[in-house]
């Protein structure tokens, strides 16, 4: 199993989360601001994970 596949696989989970986390953000914009901030908070440090694994991922695709 290469090493690039898990790195793959994470990444797409890491994007479910964030994708998941905006729209509660934005569904919660005018019912709970609170909701909507800790969601938003959440989203920017899965989107930090999501940037660290894209250069991982060019990295290692890089020496293959």
């Amino acid at each position: 199993m290469s090493p690039v596949k898990p790195v793959k696989t994470y990444k797409k989970h890491l994007q479910e989360s964030y994708f998941r986390l905006l729209e509660r953000s934005s569904d919660y914009r005018f019912i709970d601001e609170n909701k909507s901030d800790l969601a938003a908070f959440e989203a920017m440090k899965i989107l930090g994970k999501i940037n660290r694994i894209s250069y991982l991922d060019r990295e290692l695709q890089s020496f293959s």
